[in-house]
């Protein structure tokens, strides 16, 4: 699946700094920000986003003038937010491009749902390489063995999943949510002793130390991210 960049383009830090925290958390760990139309432009051509999230008032200009000059070159969804919830705002915003209206005040896990909803309908796919590499590690393309300097790892088909996940994402910070409902195909909900259960007994089969890990590191209060170690 292709790693998507979000673009944030919105003049109050609070807001931006929530909405990536809300989007890491969710899954969506690349994302970019900018304040202004003309930051916003530069980072769309740098960062190259799957999907913008554009404020409407922005201190040199409008959203508007930044969709209208992004339309020309892409097709990429573009999501408005605004304070703005008058009925002409909303048909402008769609009428010169956009593909979505959120008013502020938002829910941030709704604007996430949003956006996942859009990048579903991308469709969106990248060829996988053949084999995958972290560190020590090696996963093969269909994701069946996983092997630690060349020796084969004994993994139930619950761990091979969470190494699956691990080794797609590095040095990344995956929620315990975001790795129950893509391993476990399920919702979150009270799982927590599951998946700290899961965990424990995945470091003990690839940690040297399982009580020191060096490659599943818990991120207090945010999760876990996978390291290649030193």
């Amino acid at each position: 699946m292709t790693e998507h960049t979000i673009l944030i383009v919105d003049d109050e830090p609070e807001i931006a700094s929530l909405l990536e925290r809300v989007l890491h958390k969710e899954g969506m760990p690349h994302t970019v920000t900018a304040s202004s139309v003309a930051e916003g432009y530069t980072q769309f051509k740098q960062a190259g986003p799957s999907l913008m999230l554009l404020d409407i008032m922005l201190p040199d200009g409008e959203g508007y003038e930044l969709c209208k000059k992004v339309r020309e070159e892409s097709n990429i969804p573009i999501l408005f937010m605004s304070a703005k919830d008058e009925e002409v705002d909303k048909l402008l915003g769609l009428a010169i491009g956009g593909d979505d209206y959120i008013t502020k005040p938002f829910s941030p896990k709704e604007v996430a749902y949003r956006v996942k909803a859009h990048l579903r309908r991308l469709g969106y796919r990248e060829q996988e390489p053949q084999v995958i590499q972290v560190g020590p590690f090696t996963m093969d393309a269909a994701e069946t063995c996983v092997t630690k300097n060349n020796r084969a790892l004994d993994l139930t088909a619950k761990e091979m999943g969470l190494m699956a996940l691990f080794m797609h994402h590095p040095n990344q910070i995956l929620s315990k949510e975001t790795l129950f409902e893509r391993v476990w195909g399920e919702n979150f909900f009270g799982s927590d002793n599951t998946m700290m259960v899961h965990i424990r007994r995945l470091r003990e089969k690839i940690e040297d130390e399982p009580s020191k890990p060096q490659h599943i590191i818990t991120v207090k209060g945010l999760g876990y991210k996978f390291m290649q170690g030193s």
